[in-house]
């Protein structure tokens, strides 16, 4: 059996993808109207509409009912994870970390939030392009699965993670996994202010690139491996949420874009765009380590209602004019 930690859309879909083999599938709820209905009805209308979830599936709002498993999915909003894993410090299985964010208050990403709250996990990360109603779906899909066990590890996990149309790639990089998720979340936000403003393809073109050399810089000052940052989880995963509306943080952004309140906006939310709450953070340790992210510092401005999104732009646009590979200086850009 495998336990998966967060019934929102993907940790659903995750139980769903991995029940499709008939592999009992353990999914914790926090909310117990969610489990009941997981249960009653084969579904999750409030997050995965549309799917008939396989009967290989039990929901439990007990997560004490997973700490015996030998595997852990953690599909919980990143800005959760540290409080939902502390229930569970004397775990010692293979916790498959699936969160992409950075916590907000520590400025810790999510393999160290999660070996502070479980010391004895055997940690790995799983990020990639996915969008959960295409996984759901059985629609073909690739991630990585970075392992912090390496080899054995890999060979552990691998053959419970993988399914005909969802293909996991080795990587022993947890911390270019992580950050290319966190980033990646980050400019999908500023890719969809560009769509609400009608700015067009061409800027939208512009903003990845661009947006992609803030993530290697980031990247590479934190440790992670340049080819970690090229792949899977790192420029596979941003291309995607930054080209549709189905990204929560794209779609976000485009309402930004459009005129809408942060706050309201933010408030209004079911489920979690983590970029929103990455942003402010991802600008504080690029800043502590004198790496300029002028994307990411425009987003962080944007959803803390600091500048509206035409006077973001503008700014983006009045930067001085340079070399296309010299790395910027810090401070060059400002707003207000």
């Amino acid at each position: 059996m495998i336990g998966v930690i967060g019934a929102g859309a993907w940790g659903t879909a995750l139980a769903h993808l991995l029940a499709g083999d008939r592999t009992p599938v353990m999914l914790w709820a926090r909310d117990p109207a969610i489990a009941d209905t997981i249960n009653r009805t084969r579904g999750n209308p409030l997050y995965l509409p549309g799917v008939a979830l396989h009967p290989a599936i039990r929901a439990t709002c007990e997560i004490d009912d997973l700490t015996s498993l030998p595997v852990l999915l953690a599909a919980t909003p990143a800005q959760a994870l540290g409080t939902v894993l502390a229930v569970m410090p004397h775990f010692a299985g293979d916790l498959v970390l699936c969160a992409k964010g950075i916590e907000a208050q520590s400025g810790r990403l999510m393999p160290d939030v999660a070996s502070a709250a479980m010391p004895l996990a055997a940690l790995a990360v799983l990020s990639g392009p996915t969008f959960a109603h295409e996984v759901a779906a059985g629609l073909p899909t690739a991630v990585t699965l970075a392992c912090a066990g390496g080899d054995a590890q890999w060979q552990r996990l691998s053959p419970m993670i993988a399914r005909p149309a969802f293909r996991p790639y080795f990587s022993h990089d947890l911390i270019g996994a992580e950050i290319g998720g966190a980033v990646k979340n980050v400019l999908a936000i500023a890719s969809g202010v560009v769509a609400g403003l009608g700015l067009g393809q061409n800027a939208r073109a512009a903003l990845i690139a661009r947006g992609f050399a803030e993530m290697v810089r980031f990247g590479l000052a934190f440790g992670a491996d340049s080819e970690t940052l090229t792949g899977l989880s790192g420029l596979g995963d941003l291309v995607l949420t930054c080209n549709s509306p189905a990204s929560r943080n794209y779609a976000l952004g485009e309402a930004l874009g459009q005129g809408g309140d942060a706050r309201v906006l933010l408030a209004a939310r079911r489920t979690v765009a983590e970029g929103a709450f990455t942003a402010p953070v991802l600008v504080q340790l690029a800043r502590d380590r004198q790496i300029a992210m002028p994307i990411a510092e425009a987003v962080a401005a944007l959803v803390s209602g600091v500048v509206p999104a035409r006077a973001i732009v503008d700014a983006l646009l009045a930067r001085p004019l340079r070399p296309e590979l010299d790395a910027p200086i810090l401070g060059e850009y400002r707003l207000g």
